[in-house]
This record gives structure tokens, sequence and C-alpha cells, in this order.
């Protein structure tokens, strides 16, 4: 589990088949083999690193590269990174697990950065509500058909990869995973209740 609050800007080092490798410092820390870190919002695993030289490698599975972002990833470009929270830490962003939902466009860059959404995914976005983009926890300012809007602080903008991308980027998203609980939640219950309900007696002719 984590909270969207970037940690580190680290960078692709190398990509070879499913192997990547990152270079960090900051989130090798403590670090050890089967150790979570969240690249651009997406949980990987270590499987091999180096403290020292500065670098952690993650394999990655086809079905991860075709559903996030990190297919398209090369040698130096940057990534967002943050180890999972701790129980004694603090929540600085909101819960996210790492599990990337869909892959959306940058319509319009920071400070005002909109994004365009698979629209079945809409439905949990809402006004002053999470979303993860890249791995950076957001607050929806203004949710539409498609699309959604954030304000990106300078600081922000500036220790993520958010920053650097314009219109036409992809990024990684991630709803908020206690919206799509309430709706299954909800979806048992209004289903019981349905049946619950006895049928009305026809009216008379």
């Amino acid at each position: 589990m984590f909270t969207g609050i970037v940690e580190e800007l680290g960078s692709v080092i190398s990509r070879d088949g499913s192997r990547l490798r990152i270079g960090a410092s900051t989130v090798l820390e403590g670090a050890g083999i089967g150790d979570s870190t969240a690249v651009n919002g997406c949980c990987l695993t270590i499987v091999a690193f180096d403290a020292a030289a500065g670098w952690w490698d993650a394999d990655v599975s086809d079905e991860t590269y075709a559903r996030t972002v990190l297919g398209t990833l090369e040698a130096g470009d940057p990534v967002n990174l943050e180890r999972p929270v701790r129980l004694e830490d603090r929540l600085g962003g909101h819960l996210v697990q790492g599990h990337v939902d869909a892959v959306g466009e940058i319509i319009d860059g920071v400070p005002d950065l909109r994004v365009r959404v698979p629209r079945q995914l809409m439905r949990y976005i809402v006004e002053k509500g999470s979303i993860t983009v890249d791995g950076v926890s957001l607050t929806v300012v203004i949710p539409d058909e498609d699309s959604f809007t954030v304000a990106v602080i300078p600081h922000t903008a500036a220790v993520t990869t958010l920053g650097s991308k314009g219109p036409g980027s992809l990024v990684n998203l991630e709803v908020d995973v206690m919206a799509k609980y309430t709706e299954k939640l909800l979806a048992g219950q209004l289903a019981a209740l349905a049946q619950s309900v006895p049928p009305r007696p026809q009216e008379a002719q």
C-alpha cells in the first residue's frame, strides 16, 4: 500500500525484456529482495539491487507492460518512486494500491493539468476526490464526461515527472479503491433489496 507522495525522482537505466533496471538512492534505504516499490504508480517487486551503485531491478510481466505506460520507458527516462507506507507513517496522500486501472492522456500540462480518461472510469472520479496520476496523489478539481483537471503546485511539478509532461503524454491512472469497494457493496445491497420487494399486485382492469 502506498500514499501517492513521491519520495524520489529516479531514472530508467535499462530495459532488457522483462527486466527493468531503475536508478535510485532514497528508495533503496533499508531495501530487501521481495520488497515492493511503486514506479510511476505501478507496484513492482525488487528482485535484485545494489544500494552502493544506486540501482534496483524488477521483473515486469507482459500484462503489466500492456496495461501501463511502463512499456514505453527508455533509458534515461525519469520515473516517480515511492516505497510502501509503514503503519507509523503519516498518510499524506490517500490509500494507493499501485494497481494501475488504466492509461490516460494529458490534454493540458501543469499547473492546470487536464487528463483524458477511459469513460468507464469516470464514475469513480468526483470533485474534490482523490486520483493517482503516475503515482502522484492529486485532488480532482473538475470532472467532466471523459477527463478531469487537477491543480499541480510548483513543488509537485518540480519533484515528479508531471512537470515535464505535456499534451499527448500517457500516464498511469489509479482511481480511489474506496470508490470501487463502495460501488460493489451498494450493487450487492441494491440487488438484494430488489429481490426482497414483493411483486406489486396487478391492477384491476
